[in-house]
């Protein structure tokens, strides 16, 4: 029990922190500044990303009794992963069925672009160098530190 209070304390924590992140790839691209800007004065204060980090905290937290539990953070999740495959379908879903072929998921290919991004030599393959270079410039974009090229 004490492990999940620790772990729901930490996420309570990147909540309040990471208030213009969204459960979501780009996070900051999903939300303007002016919505972050919640008195108008063209400046963003941490009073002003706590109060969204508070807001966050308070939509998972269901009961409303000031605690996440394992229940609720997962009912939260599952509602941001229905907003990212709904918003997925609909980027992609050239026929306008609802649905997603293996064509309409390989039209402008992600994968295409980060495989390029990795084969940092361009021979179509990666090494195990290459992947272990992008994997730990991936852990620096994930700790909020520079990635040296």
């Amino acid at each position: 029990m004490k492990k999940v209070c620790w772990i729901a304390g930490i996420i309570a924590a990147g909540l309040g922190v990471a208030g213009i992140a969204q459960a979501n790839p780009g996070g900051i691209g999903r939300i303007s500044f002016e919505q972050l800007d919640s008195n108008g004065d063209g400046r963003l204060t941490k009073d002003e990303m706590a109060a969204r980090g508070q807001a966050r905290f308070a939509k998972a937290d269901a009961n409303g009794d000031g605690m996440l539990t394992a229940d609720e953070m997962m009912a939260q999740g599952r509602v941001k992963m229905e907003q990212r495959i709904n918003r997925l379908i609909e980027k992609r879903d050239a026929n306008g069925d609802g649905m997603l072929s293996l064509e309409e998921m390989r039209a402008n290919n992600v994968g295409d672009r980060l495989f390029a991004r990795v084969d940092t030599d361009g021979d179509g393959a990666v090494t195990v160098e290459e992947f272990a270079a992008a994997k730990a410039k991936w852990r620096m974009h994930r700790a909020g530190k520079p990635a040296t090229e």
